[in-house]
């Protein structure tokens, strides 16, 4: 059985330090393309005053995270014009965040699949949002935790998921390498769960 090195990936495309522009405190409450079709940015990106950018920007589809305390002020402003996702989490140390990789890795890739543009926000763009999006970068390139933050970080600086989803970021490595050796026909259907070391351990003793 081949291994997870030996997995070929689509290539991440490369950072031209040169044209990135330095980062300026304003650009907080912009959205930033992180890899091309896929944006990250606050809800401040996804106003209602800001229809008209976001269809500049060629956007089709959005992910909504919010906590149901957020849903006054934070919601899905454009049913009409964009396809949502709209996510409930909270941004806790002890929210369980993994539970919504495979979701938002559908939707990005299905919108992806038919030439859209996907932005992922929350409130800030710093915390929930951004965990979501290293997940996502993760898994479509094989990039590892620390290569993937260092990526999403360098197109949108102000990121810092809280302590608790960098520590289930770093526990997703494990967990999609050791799915992705797994037959697609073999798959749990992992949507909705948390998975733990415990279930890895056991994937990967299976496979030897």
């Amino acid at each position: 059985m081949e291994s997870y090195l030996d997995l070929k990936f689509p290539e991440i495309p490369m950072i031209n330090a040169e044209e990135t522009p330095d980062w300026v405190y304003s650009a907080r409450r912009e959205m930033q393309e992180i890899v091309p079709g896929l944006f990250l940015g606050p809800y401040a990106a996804a106003m209602k005053c800001k229809l008209q950018v976001l269809l500049d920007h060629g956007i089709t589809h959005i992910v909504c995270i919010r906590q149901d305390i957020e849903a006054q002020f934070i919601k899905p402003n454009f049913p009409e014009n964009f396809e949502y996702l709209v996510l409930n989490v909270a941004d806790s140390t002890s929210e369980n965040i993994i539970a919504h990789f495979p979701k938002v890795k559908e939707f990005i890739d299905k919108c992806s699949l038919f030439g859209g543009k996907t932005l992922v926000h929350g409130n800030a763009g710093m915390s929930r949002s951004a965990a979501l999006v290293i997940a996502y970068i993760m898994e479509t390139f094989g990039l590892s935790f620390k290569d993937a933050v260092r990526y999403v970080q360098q197109k949108r600086f102000c990121i810092s998921p809280n302590e608790g989803f960098m520590r289930q970021l770093a526990e997703y490595e494990p967990i999609f390498t050791a799915r992705l050796q797994i037959p697609l026909q073999d798959r749990p259907q992992t949507s909705g769960m948390k998975r733990t070391h415990e279930d890895v351990d056991c994937e990967m003793t299976e496979q030897r």
